[in-house]
């Protein structure tokens, strides 16, 4: 069984998705430090001008944990946000299939960051077609190193095997890892060229690296086709 073990973003790229995809568990990450301005409360999406930020505001005090984040709801985030995706996808092939969605997730006032993150998450693989089990790390024991961290989550749900990201093993101790029995496996993700908005424009190019949305709004669940083109992963 194919565990695979990653924060909570907001609206993560494709690449997250890959990873999603190629596990059987998928754990989401939710208790360990919260990092402001990464990918966990903000994400770029497709422009006319290149691309753009949306970025969920927090408040934040330095050692919280990723359950701990509140949302600073007096800032107008959720509209500004909605109106993005609405103004630049609008002439998207599956748009008009997933807008619903959206005005119903910015319609809601979040409370915690790691609620609307793992609701979209969640409801985005369903989307895509994937069938991986989610589940959250807060519900498992674990210790606080990082290596030692991952191998009882692994044991925890079952796995004999560790999908990491590409720069998984610069943060692990691989020995230890080896010794546990539970292999170890590299994500090889090389991002595909698809047909996205606004590269048809006079010096338009595609742009790597956006948020999924950019993804299901040009795809909808034909997105497989572009999983397909990812590279194999690496035993190490």
């Amino acid at each position: 069984m194919i565990c695979a073990i990653h924060q909570p973003q907001y609206l993560p790229w494709l690449g997250y998705f890959d990873k999603i995809r190629q596990a059987d568990v998928f754990i989401l990450l939710d208790n360990v430090q919260f990092k402001k301005n990464d990918w966990q409360n903000r994400n770029k999406i497709r422009t006319s001008q290149g691309w753009q930020w949306l970025t969920v505001p927090v408040f934040h005090n330095f050692g919280q944990k990723i359950t701990e984040v509140k949302i600073n709801n007096i800032k107008n985030w959720r509209q500004t946000h909605l109106k993005a995706l609405i103004l630049n996808y609008s002439k998207a092939p599956y748009c008009s299939e997933y807008r619903d969605f959206f005005e119903t997730v910015y319609g809601q006032e979040w409370e915690y960051l790691v609620d609307i993150n793992i609701y979209c998450i969640e409801r985005l693989v369903e989307f895509l077609g994937i069938k991986t089990k989610i589940v959250r790390a807060s519900a498992y024991q674990a210790t606080d190193d990082s290596t030692q961290r991952l191998m009882d989550l692994c044991r925890a749900v079952g796995a004999d095997t560790y999908l990491s990201g590409i720069d998984g093993p610069k943060y692990m101790d691989i020995k230890k890892f080896k010794e546990s029995g539970i292999s170890l496996v590299t994500q090889q993700f090389v991002h595909p060229v698809y047909q996205q908005m606004w590269s048809h424009k006079q010096g338009g190019e595609f742009i790597s690296h956006m948020s999924i949305v950019d993804v299901l709004f040009n795809y909808g669940r034909k997105a497989h086709e572009i999983f397909s083109l990812s590279a194999d992963n690496v035993k190490i």
